[in-house]
């Protein structure tokens, strides 16, 4: 199965990698130049940011030479550096736990809905009904979704150590669907490093090919470290295609992304 790029994916892919680089806003005209190379039209560009100006991921303003521009929200930003510590670093594995336990009531049976499933998207399992579990890695970046997401009335987080019954390996397996998880990996690395294969072996991209190849791997890379939220390796199964999925992106950036700011005017 081909992986799957939409526009406002690829927009939010964008500010992550290049467009927090720009000297202010970035002008409507370089966002449609920009998402180009990656297969976005300039319709599906207008529309999608238009989208992301509702959500507020994006706010309207003018470029230097006043024609129309989009900068980041303060959220979106704050979103977008607690994302860099996943999606470019190796933050330490903690051998505790946070806990995450909440009550909404029925007449805001909505929130339930809403934290159930950012508790999910930071990557966290579920432990029982009300009770959701991540490395304890994680507290930070769950503090500000909560806080921007004003769920935290109905919240308390917890850090400790699992001290019973089950092995804390069968645990986990329960809490989180390790094969899916798996798989994602190895699809990552199936699409993948064939590209990078291909860099170690031939002439170097132009910056509009590094540039190009960049924002793809990027999109496809950045919803897996979310996915997989940094278990203990010793509670993974033997062969575990994570660390190599995250070793092909860790040297596809490394040889994509500086080069491909060329291109971006960086």
């Amino acid at each position: 199965m081909a992986e799957q790029h939409t526009p406002r994916s690829l927009i939010v892919t964008f500010y992550g990698a290049y467009g927090r680089a720009f000297e202010g806003p970035v002008p409507v005209s370089a966002l449609i130049r920009l998402l180009g190379p990656a297969g976005v039209d300039a319709p599906s560009v207008r529309s999608s940011v238009s989208r992301l100006k509702r959500r507020g991921f994006l706010l309207p303003a003018r470029a230097a030479d006043g024609s129309a521009a989009y900068e980041l929200s303060p959220e979106a930003r704050q979103l977008l550096e607690d994302g860099d510590r996943r999606i470019y670093g190796s933050p330490p594995r903690s051998p505790e736990w946070l806990v995450a336990v909440f009550s909404v009531p029925e007449q805001e049976r909505h929130k339930r809905h809403l934290l159930r499933s950012r508790l999910a998207r930071l990557g966290f399992g579920a432990v029982a009904p009300g009770v959701w579990i991540a490395p304890a890695q994680l507290y930070e970046e769950t503090a500000h979704t909560l806080e921007r997401l004003h769920l935290t009335p109905y919240v308390e987080l917890f850090r400790g150590a699992h001290l019973g019954f089950a092995p804390t390996a069968e645990a986990v397996a329960r809490w989180w669907d390790l094969a899916s998880l798996a798989k994602q990996h190895e699809e990552f690395l199936d699409r993948h490093e064939p590209a990078l294969r291909a860099l170690r072996s031939g002439p170097g991209p132009t910056p509009e090919e590094a540039y190009r190849g960049y924002l793809l791997v990027l999109d496809g890379w950045r919803r897996l470290p979310y996915a997989d939220p940094g278990l203990p390796r010793e509670l993974l199964p033997a062969g575990w295609p994570g660390d190599r999925a995250a070793a092909v992106f860790a040297e596809l950036h490394a040889r994509l992304r500086d080069v491909g700011a060329a291109f971006a005017g960086l």
